[in-house]
């Protein structure tokens, strides 16, 4: 029997994936936290996470002529947002970095979460392939 490591890991695996992209956005906004004009960016974790998994409760979409350009997966680039901030500055950048560096530390204890998680998922793995 073939195993399923999609089955098998879960979500776990795309999370990171998404978790890291999403740290490079946050680390991006604070890198121009003193840039005139930025405007801090970020993802809607969950919904691009629900649709990678498929499980989006929107309607699918279909293309119904061959000319429509297909449908591909969502990433965290095609997602970005922008931030609205809560104390709009002088110079128009709406990076706040308290907040920044707040959405950052969670992201990255979010992360080590599945990581650790897809550890001891993998441990399991080799040690039922290994009959222990």
């Amino acid at each position: 029997m073939a195993i399923s490591f999609d089955k098998a890991l879960g979500v776990h695996a795309q999370a990171l994936e998404l978790r890291s992209q999403r740290a490079e956005i946050l680390a991006n906004n604070l890198a121009n936290a003193d840039t005139p004009g930025f405007k801090a960016r970020d993802i809607d974790f969950q919904r691009i996470l629900k649709e990678q998994m498929g499980t989006q409760d929107a309607l699918a979409m279909a293309t119904t002529d061959g000319q429509h350009l297909p449908h591909s997966e969502l990433n965290a680039a095609d997602a970005l947002l922008y931030r609205a901030p809560l104390q709009p500055s002088i110079d128009g950048n709406t990076v706040e970095t308290q907040r920044e560096i707040a959405e950052f530390s969670k992201n990255a204890m979010d992360f080590q979460a599945s990581f650790q998680f897809l550890n001891s998922k993998f441990k399991g793995l080799s040690s039922a392939i290994k009959g222990e």
